[in-house]
């Protein structure tokens, strides 16, 4: 139960267009984690979704002013990141998810954003491939650099070429980029995509193209929702337990408004599933 004085909510907002919210699986899967635990102790998610980072802060404000919510869930931590310190003025008990914010000194669930990487990469070179595109999400977001500098490291390692374009996670910029990455003179044999809306829009644009996956194209998508299962040819990808990342975030929060001392957590690992997407790098 909450307490007496507890507004009974946890608040969560999110900067991006609306229409990516309703198109990408992968929060409404996170938040339904978060959900099915603060059930339990009769609290709930209050979601705010803004367009603007400056939208966001005035949000925290408003809940701070108001005693909105018990504590913060903060996402999507950038390289140049505001949030932490207006939170840290504002006293708000937080949960980061992903890297910790020396600005708070509080708890965080991290995610290991490097491994996934090698290990699709590694899958790749085992089937011949040496030139690998990845389509990512915002670049000036932790987890984005942090998979791009382990894309760069492998690559440089294995003697490969890497083409890295800055995608948006939406459709539109998987199809787009897809397309131009296969009208280069010399275009990948292989792409890794940063979610699975853009790999679908890509596999798309591919087919569009008359580019056979995985005859001669393979792709990768990241975050195992039922659009790679059904695609056609179905999608290999690096694959997240979204449901209990939520559940893992929800029990720091709960430690964390208790007054109980918060556990380490990390978020469940990436791991590779290979499907009909990915295949040996055609003889040319």
């Amino acid at each position: 139960m909450a307490a007496a004085d507890s507004s009974g909510a946890v608040g969560l907002v999110l900067a991006r267009p609306a229409r990516l919210l309703g198109a990408e699986p992968f929060f409404m899967e996170f938040i339904a984690g978060i959900e099915e635990c603060l059930t339990e102790r009769d609290m709930s998610v209050l979601l705010h979704v803004v367009t603007t980072h400056a939208a966001e802060l005035a949000a925290y404000r408003r809940w701070a002013a108001g005693r909105l919510v018990d504590a913060v869930v903060l996402v999507n931590r950038s390289v140049v990141d505001p949030r932490p310190a207006l939170l840290r003025e504002l006293d708000m008990p937080v949960v980061v998810v992903g890297e910790p914010a020396a600005a708070l000194g509080g708890p965080a669930v991290r995610t290991d954003d490097a491994g996934p990487v090698v290990e699709a990469l590694r899958h790749l070179f085992e089937l011949g491939h040496s030139r690998i595109a990845r389509i990512t999400g915002p670049a000036g977001l932790l987890h984005t650099a942090a998979r791009t500098a382990a894309m760069l490291d492998g690559c440089r390692a294995a003697g490969a070429v890497p083409m890295i374009l800055e995608g948006d996670y939406s459709e539109e910029s998987g199809a787009k980029l897809t397309a131009a990455l296969l009208g280069r003179s010399e275009p990948p044999t292989a792409i890794l995509y940063d979610n699975d809306v853009m790999a679908v829009a890509g596999l798309g644009a591919a087919k569009e193209l008359g580019v056979s996956v995985p005859g001669r194209l393979s792709l990768i998508a990241w975050d195992d929702s039922t659009l790679c299962r059904l695609a056609s040819p179905s999608l290999t990808t690096m694959s997240v337990d979204v449901h209990q990342f939520g559940v893992s975030v929800a029990q720091s929060v709960l430690e964390l408004t208790s007054g109980q001392q918060v556990a380490e957590r990390w978020s469940p690992a990436a791991t590779l599933l290979v499907r009909e997407s990915s295949a040996i790098v055609a003889a040319h």
